[in-house]
């Protein structure tokens, strides 16, 4: 008999689906949280999407540094290394910030 209920595998379910997406977040754009959770099918999955992207499985594969919140802001919590890695990422990818910690949203957000 398996451990795995049906809360598990719908959590599963749900990170892959957001994974999925953030797969296809292209070299030189980010997306936000909600925009993440609204694609997924769920515009109340913000904090969701935060934590799929916390225990992110792939790094390589899934860019979760080109997910920002609602205003452009890098996370303070980045699990791979913090806000400063994230924005160097960033800035490899071609993003530009309009200060030292938002994104210009205006020029750099994903729009599928």
């Amino acid at each position: 008999m398996s451990n795995t209920n049906s809360n598990d595998i719908q959590q599963i379910n749900t990170f892959e689906k957001i994974y999925e997406i953030v797969r296809k977040i292209p070299q030189g754009k980010v997306a936000t949280y909600g925009q993440i959770a609204m694609l997924a099918g769920n515009r109340r999955w913000s904090r969701v999407v935060g934590y799929a992207l916390h225990v992110n499985p792939d790094p390589e594969h899934i860019p979760c540094y080109r997910v920002v919140n609602r205003d452009g802001r890098v996370s303070s919590a980045f699990a791979f290394g913090g806000e400063n890695v994230q924005i160097k990422m960033l800035e490899a990818d071609g993003i530009g910030f309009v200060d030292e910690m938002h994104v210009d949203l205006e020029r750099f957000l994903w729009r599928p």
